[in-house]
């Protein structure tokens, strides 16, 4: 945490203070009263399809570098989520992708995210990104279970094959007794 303001203010006056009506501790500018939230934030990201196999990329950057994700990452500001989705299987695929309907949302308050994940279809070539050591389509016996990245993308993965031939469904959240991963 930095003492910038996202106004470019610098102020020397923060000190940590419950702020009325509040119930947490909270950095306060003692000079004009400014309460710098720290909110969690929002991943987006897709489980890509082409035809029966899956896109998985290999991590080129930490955390996890040389194990397999899904196209995901960080929102930007002025993004919808679909558009991040989008961004991210740019970046880290150089795919295209067409965005489905929302599969699941995470939350994992332990490194303050909350993880967006879409069913997405691979519209284009695909090759790593600067992100990425490399990038394949898996067939689903191929999907190297003992060297993804993360439990979330094991969780997308498999609610995904839950689904995979629904036309429609209620998005997933967290799956039961994971708890001890998420907090």
């Amino acid at each position: 945490m930095t003492d910038q303001l996202s106004n470019g203010y610098i102020s020397p006056h923060f000190h940590l203070e419950v702020p009325d009506g509040d119930e947490k501790l909270r950095r306060v500018c003692a000079h004009c009263r400014f309460i710098d939230y720290v909110n969690p934030k929002i991943v987006a990201g897709s489980v890509v399809t082409k035809g029966d196999r899956i896109l998985l990329c290999r991590r080129a950057i930490e955390p996890r570098k040389g194990y397999w994700t899904l196209p995901a990452g960080f929102m930007e500001e002025d993004e919808t989520v679909e558009e991040a989705a989008r961004r991210e299987a740019r970046e880290e695929a150089c795919a295209e992708i067409r965005i489905g309907q929302l599969l699941a949302v995470y939350s994992v308050p332990r490194i303050a995210q909350v993880q967006v994940m879409f069913r997405a279809h691979l519209e284009s070539d695909f090759a790593a990104g600067p992100e990425s050591l490399e990038v394949d389509l898996f067939d689903w016996k191929d999907i190297p279970w003992s060297e993804l990245a993360f439990p979330t993308v094991v969780w997308a993965l498999t609610q995904f094959s839950e689904i995979r031939n629904e036309v429609a469904f209620a998005p997933f959240t967290n799956p039961p007794a994971t708890e001890r991963l998420t907090r």
